[in-house]
């Protein structure tokens, strides 16, 4: 199979921050040429290490090719200038200013290359009060709003793990330049593309204005001004072997777990059918699912689970994730190279494309390795004479069959930058995502992840329903579905039969833990994801392997949706190439595993050493959540080096302490970590944590205050840069704050914000239009539940009063 970036040129001049981004452009087929300084990128060095190479380094520039190029000097200027004139796209993530004082930033490059797709990635963007500020995993954690919602109530806030961020960044990166590339295919105008990792993790990671998951739930009165209570929102129980997390949601779960207790008379009350009702009893009912697990091993939990339809996945260690059958059978996991004679087992990649992995197929490269392979000589991909002033996905159709969090991010994404994107629905089985809280008009989430679509009601169960489907199919490019594996096959719309009508549709579908393996009917809900996959089990604090901590969190949902999407847009970019679609799998679990790659890496070269390690850490000192001046007010201070520790110790006022023999290296300082933290938390304790994070970034040292969601909508930075937009319906009390765009761009336009659609409100529309339906044709349809219009349709309320006589 040709992978659909094959012919598309990246120079990646990024390091540390930004280099997944290259890695899933070569993943999907691009050459991706990894242009280093002589010597080497200074995150070859990140700490874990295998066989003197940076983990982390090697899993997020397998596919690479690598040269190395002095950019300070005239010669290397020069032939990074004869690169970028071969190139497509250039992905850099150099502090602001830094490339353009050499000669070779963006405007001196695309003035000889107009062509160009140049994506900067660093912090927080090449403009706004923070714009140089040091951005580190811990610092964007604490700044987006994602470590306020994380940890126990009454003590220090807790950091997902690391990794997530990094890989976040770089799917968002990839969404964005793949964007400003598809245009420049069907236009000839490149682009300039400005990524903040900041507003890229507010907005992508677990948004807290975007689809409803922890984030709705965080901005919620119900819940206290620190952390909520979430260890109980999905709880675990010790078993014979480890332990177990449950996820009862609907109220036929409950009933099999009820059954399952041996029906206890206390909990026979119909009120238990709801989920409040069972969190407020938690006391009292979790100690006897408690008792009923705790000689039963995980194995028999999860069979016995799935056939009484109670969800039940184990929480796995990284060690037990590595010796899972399901992932290894489904290619999600393999056996690779990661530094040269060096293998292990690693994540082989996000998707499947086509029924191939498109994964790891080379290691990383050392310094300079392709210098004598790689030449100016690569023709740039003929563009097109398209109108630049038209939306990147304008004339693009898409029908959408996905639900909840998932369905609704990946397809808004699509519906933002100008496709039309029709969301099928059925009132006989509503999209979850449409359950209001409180009984309002419309759901929040609804508002945020269905905006700038179109809904079209129709019963794809029954024949003349998806008569109609196959109909728009024939003249559609996309079909998305987030369905149980084998969904789509059973209503006959498998990929097959789809491209049987037209041959150059795409069809992505995705599921928990894919369409392989042994795991592949497993019930999917995100906290069964995140146990299965090991994030779980590192996103707790040291000591209490119970107390798991991301029980607010619907990750990996947002960003494996951004995963799909830019899979889906590399497959269109194909079939500009080829002139036919292809179909396109994705199990969330596998983007949880790609983003904990280099845990499970060093976990596989050196079992047992990787741990929860909580707001420590492992590799640097001072670095932790330190408590300010406040109620619940707490700042993130990271000290990488020895001297961003010279800074920190003239800010404290301890010049002192520099050449301390305690703490006068990196090794010293971790050893002695209790006694660094100390002389932190002293400092930070008599300060306010904006005030401690602005006085210590002035100096260089990464440090960030922990915001609370409402304090986004203020933050100078997000203002300056106008991050968000509001999203308005006639059925909301309120205007909603929602993202503003992928990414700022030179010339693509920021989306438009199109009221949500009610369901069905464009059925008579779309069918009219698209189908060519005359106005008998749909009512007779109407009257016979095929198709399902708008709850105030005349059809339908003809119908309605019939049946009451």
């Amino acid at each position: 199979m040709t992978l659909p970036l094959v012919g598309t040129r990246v120079l990646d001049l990024t390091d540390g921050l930004g280099e997944s981004c290259g890695r899933y452009l070569a993943d999907l087929g691009a050459e991706v040429i990894r242009v280093e300084p002589p010597g080497g990128s200074r995150s070859r060095s990140a700490e874990p290490t295998a066989a003197g190479t940076s983990i982390a380094f090697a899993l997020r520039n397998a596919n690479k090719f690598g040269i190395t190029v002095d950019l300070a000097s005239a010669a290397g200027a020069e032939r990074f200038r004869e690169l970028a004139r071969s190139a497509d796209v250039v992905v850099e993530s150099s502090p602001p200013g830094r490339l353009a004082e050499r000669g070779v930033g963006p405007a001196e490059i695309r003035a000889a290359a107009p062509g160009l797709v140049w994506t900067s990635i660093t912090g927080f963007g090449q403009s706004g009060p923070y714009r140089d500020w040091v951005a580190t995993e811990p610092v964007l954690y604490a700044l987006s709003g994602v470590l306020s919602r994380s940890g126990a109530p009454g003590i220090e806030p807790l950091l997902p793990p690391a990794g997530l961020v990094e890989e976040t960044v770089g799917a968002h990166a990839v969404w964005a330049t793949l964007l400003a590339y598809l245009r420049r295919l069907e236009t000839g105008r490149g682009e300039t593309v400005d990524v903040s990792a900041f507003e890229a993790i507010v907005h992508g990671f677990d948004p807290g204005f975007g689809t409803q998951g922890s984030a709705a739930a965080g901005r919620s009165e119900d819940f206290p001004r620190g952390r909520p209570d979430a260890a109980d929102f999905y709880p675990v129980f010790a078993c014979k072997d480890g332990h177990v997390r449950i996820c009862l949601l609907a109220k036929r779960q409950w009933r099999g777990m009820f059954e399952w207790l041996g029906a206890p008379a206390e909990f026979a009350d119909p009120k238990y059918d709801t989920i409040p009702a069972r969190f407020a009893a938690a006391g009292s009912l979790h100690p006897l699912i408690g008792e009923l697990f705790a000689t039963r091993t995980q194995a028999e939990l999860v069979e016995e689970g799935a056939r009484r339809g109670v969800p039940v996945g184990g929480v796995h260690t990284l060690a037990e994730v590595l010796t899972t059958s399901h992932f290894e059978d489904s290619g999600a996991l393999v056996q690779t190279e990661i530094a040269p004679g060096t293998y292990a087992k690693a994540p082989s990649g996000y998707v499947g494309i086509g029924g191939v992995r498109a994964g790891i197929r080379t290691r990383a490269p050392q310094p300079g390795e392709h210098d004598d392979i790689v030449t100016p000589d690569h023709p740039v991909v003929d563009t097109g004479t398209g109108d630049p002033s038209a939306a990147p996905l304008a004339g693009l159709r898409v029908l959408d069959l996905g639900v909840i969090v998932f369905g609704a991010e990946l397809s808004r994404q699509f519906a933002d930058y100008g496709a039309d994107v029709i969301k099928i629905e059925n009132a006989n089985f509503p999209d979850g995502l449409r359950q209001s809280k409180r009984g309002a008009a419309l759901a929040a989430s609804v508002a945020w992840g269905h905006r700038n679509k179109r809904s079209l009601g129709v019963d794809l169960r029954r024949p003349e329903g998806a008569a109609l489907f196959r109909r728009l199919v024939a003249e559609a490019d996309v079909v998305l579905a987030n369905f149980k594996p084998g969904t789509l096959a059973a209503m006959g719309l498998s990929y097959e039969s789809l491209s049987a009508l037209n041959p150059r549709i795409v069809v992505s579908e995705s599921s928990a833990f894919g369409a392989t393996g042994g795991w592949r009917t497993r019930l999917g809900y995100g906290p069964l994801v995140r146990a299965s996959c090991g994030v779980s089990a590192l996103w707790r604090y040291p000591d209490n392997a119970e107390l798991l901590c991301d029980g607010q969190t619907v990750y990996p949902d947002h960003i494996a949706a951004h995963v799909t999407a830019s899979a889906v847009l590399a497959a269109l970019i194909a079939r500009r190439r080829s002139g036919r679609g292809t179909d396109i799998q994705v199990a969330q679990a596998d983007t949880a595993l790609v983003q904990l790659g280099t845990q499970l890496v060093a976990e596989a070269l050196a079992p047992g050493s990787v741990v929860a390690s909580g707001n420590s850490d492992p590799y640097c000192a001072p670095s932790g959540v330190y408590a300010c001046d406040g109620d619940d007010e707490w700042c993130v201070v990271t000290v990488g080096d020895d001297a961003q520790w010279r800074s920190l110790c003239e800010v404290l006022g301890r010049p002192d302490l520099v050449n301390d023999e305690r703490f006068c290296t990196v090794t010293q300082r971790i050893r002695h970590r209790a006694e660094v933290d100390a002389v932190v938390s002293e400092w930070t304790r008599a300060r306010g944590p904006q005030e401690a994070a602005a006085t210590l970034q002035a100096a260089g040292v990464p440090a960030g205050p922990m915001l609370r969601l409402p304090q986004l909508l203020t933050d100078p930075h997000l203002t300056a840069r106008e991050t968000y937009t509001l999203v308005q319906h006639d059925l909301l009390t309120t205007d909603l704050p929602a993202t503003a765009r992928a990414a700022r761009f030179e010339e693509i336009a920021d989306p438009a914000t199109r009221p949500a659609p009610l369901p069905g409100q464009h059925t008579r529309e779309i069918c009219a239009d698209l189908l060519g339906m005359s106005g008998g044709q749909i009512d007779a349809l109407v009257r016979d539940g095929v198709l399902q219009p708008a709850a105030d349709d005349p059809a339908l309320v003809a119908a309605s009063s019939e049946n009451l006589r």
